[in-house]
């Protein structure tokens, strides 16, 4: 039998969490977007307090040799400058338990602070996520963390006399009898039982410290927590707030100001940012590696072209880490990709199928600025043309990482800007070809899916040739403002051939009823005036109110034949993709000649 990489140490929760709140244990996740549900909370004290199992707590013990670039993380001044063991599975859990037991505030999905209260009904020892209604009932203890607290401050004798004394006001005014003395005993007991949760054990695996950090990972994305599956970069992130507590602080901000309207930050329309996609980029620009495994061997201080590992080379690592993590963050840079981004067309998030596409562009763009020094100008001519390719195409779909890798080790061999500006665009060129345009295209359009880059590069297309909606001289642009829509958004995606129609002729398929090239974009009084008359019946109105040839103009420009209403539908969608292709291509020859 081989050797263990770790030891089996039951430990009581209080323990856990008083370690957790001294520093002796780090916990980033109290500082990091916590994604349970409060239910899930529920749940886990109902669990607890029954006696069942809750799973394991995993903890590596920092290695040694790293105690010099470690940092206390987790929340205010700690006993403990230095984490010794670190939560490799169970952060979720310590989490919840420490926000909600001692009334720690944690930030949501979207970085916004929040408690977690639950509630507790001594009678019946049941749980309830806090409600507005729990917090007005007497029967019940409106936030779990009044006793853990209570209990610090050594009242809990007063809180328990204190909650009686409420619950029998609450009695009488409903014209109900005083508690008797068994009922108080058994609130008391009740309560008692909640605060023996501290003493619930908890099985501790604990790795030993001289376990590679390659190992750790490995354990570390094949280990459950709680159902929810752990991941490299989870593990990376977690490496990231000890030994780089600061730049892990200003990832998490920069996601966070992504997601907030705000003047001078990092907020925008068309990229949620996420500490994975930072982590990729700084990887990516300071490394040229596109595997998240690359970036746990960096903090370990591997050298990825000889294998040899060194504290000489951590620090040099760590050093060119930080460097691009700057050129990542730094909001010029940000801001001067993301306009460029909407000059190829993509003026929305809701246009972008793949956040990849954006990451790994964002990587080139800053590669092409900062090592290969590109005139400004010709950069920004470079990555429309290449992030409309990208994203028309799904080239970052997929094998993203063995592909991404692959350019890398092709660009590893380009000394000059002129090279990588003829490498890059051989690339385009090469997957927009006129059997691209001519065949791929139209079929790749031959679809009923929600998500398709197809349909996203048809409209960024419009976008690029200020193209008007259907019927309207209204611009399409105008309705990716944000703020345009409203209550009822102002843009609505319409069938040419309306579903009721459809239905009548027979054909009941939804993939057949929502193709994409039976949709256009309507503003909403055109959308209303059409609602579900069939082709044959609105065209004739428009051609008499917009006269024949701004008709015919609207149809071009919305990829739409001039006699479509008199074809049948699945003609009419088979010439439409064609067309739809055509305006791609025009929009593509108007980006390139620029």
């Amino acid at each position: 039998m081989s050797k263990a990489t770790y030891t089996n140490v039951p430990r009581n929760l209080s323990d856990l969490l008083k370690d957790v709140r001294n520093g002796r244990i780090g916990l980033p996740d109290l500082q990091r977007p916590f994604v349970w549900r409060d239910n899930k909370v529920r749940d886990l004290f109902d669990s607890m307090l029954k006696g069942f199992p809750i799973g394991y707590i995993m903890l590596w013990e920092s290695p040694l040799e790293y105690d010099d670039k470690k940092e206390s993380i987790g929340l205010g001044e700690k006993a403990y400058k230095a984490p010794k063991d670190l939560v490799i599975d169970g952060q979720q859990r310590l989490t919840a338990l420490m926000a909600s037991m001692y009334g720690v505030i944690v930030k949501d999905r979207n970085f916004k602070e929040r408690r977690i209260r639950i509630s507790y009904k001594p009678e019946t020892r049941a749980f309830d996520v806090w409600t507005s209604a729990t917090q007005r009932d007497a029967e019940y203890i409106p936030d779990i963390s009044e006793v853990f607290l209570a209990k610090e401050q050594n009242s809990i004798v007063k809180f328990r006399k204190s909650f009686i004394y409420t619950l029998n006001e609450s009695r009488q005014r409903r014209g109900e009898p005083a508690l008797r003395e068994e009922d108080e005993n058994k609130i008391e007991e009740s309560i008692n039982a909640l605060l023996s949760l501290e003493m619930y054990q908890i099985p501790t695996l604990e790795i030993n410290h001289s376990t590679s950090e390659e190992d750790v990972a490995d354990i570390f994305v094949r280990v459950n927590s709680a159902g929810q599956k752990l991941t490299e970069n989870d593990f990376i992130l977690t490496l990231v707030s000890v030994y780089e507590k600061e730049k892990r602080d200003q990832i998490d901000q920069f996601c966070a100001d992504s997601r907030i309207p705000a003047n001078n930050t990092s907020f925008n329309h068309l990229m949620t940012v996420d500490p994975s996609h930072i982590v990729r980029m700084a990887v990516g620009v300071g490394f040229r590696r596109a595997r998240l495994r690359y970036a746990y061997m960096i903090l370990r201080g591997k050298d990825l072209k000889t294998g040899e590992t060194s504290d000489s080379i951590r620090e040099k690592n760590l050093t060119t880490f930080k460097e691009a993590l700057d050129k990542v963050l730094n909001l010029n840079n940000w801001h001067g990709f993301l306009n460029i981004i909407k000059e190829a067309g993509y003026h929305s998030e809701k246009l972008i199928a793949s956040s990849n596409a954006m990451v790994f562009s964002y990587v080139l763009y800053l590669i092409a600025k900062y090592d290969y020094q590109m005139d400004p100008m010709v950069l920004r001519q470079l990555i429309k043309r290449w992030f409309f390719m990208a994203a028309l195409t799904s080239f970052y779909t997929g094998s993203t990482e063995s592909d991404v890798e692959a350019q890398f080790a092709d660009m590893a061999v380009i000394r000059t800007d002129e090279g990588l500006l003829e490498y890059l665009y051989r690339v385009i060129d090469a997957r927009l070809t006129d059997d691209f345009f001519n065949i791929t295209l139209p079929m790749y359009l031959s679809t009923s899916a929600a998500i398709s880059p197809s349909w996203y590069g048809f409209i960024a297309s419009q976008l690029v040739l200020g193209n008007n909606l259907l019927f309207s001289t209204t611009p399409l642009s105008s309705m990716f403002i944000p703020g345009s829509s409203g209550s009822k958004s102002a843009l609505d995606k319409h069938h040419i051939f309306p579903k009721k129609h459809l239905a009548n002729l027979g054909i009941e398929k939804d993939r057949d009823r929502n193709q994409t090239a039976n949709f256009t974009f309507l503003d909403y009084n055109t959308n209303i005036h059409i609602t579900d008359r069939p082709p044959h019946d609105y065209a004739d109105e428009y051609i008499n109110k917009l006269g024949q040839d701004e008709y015919e103009k609207s149809c071009a420009q919305n990829a739409l034949p001039v006699d479509f209403h008199a074809l049948e539908y699945f003609d009419f969608l088979e010439k439409r993709r064609l067309l739809m292709a055509g305006i791609i291509r025009k929009a593509y020859e108007t980006l390139r000649n620029s």
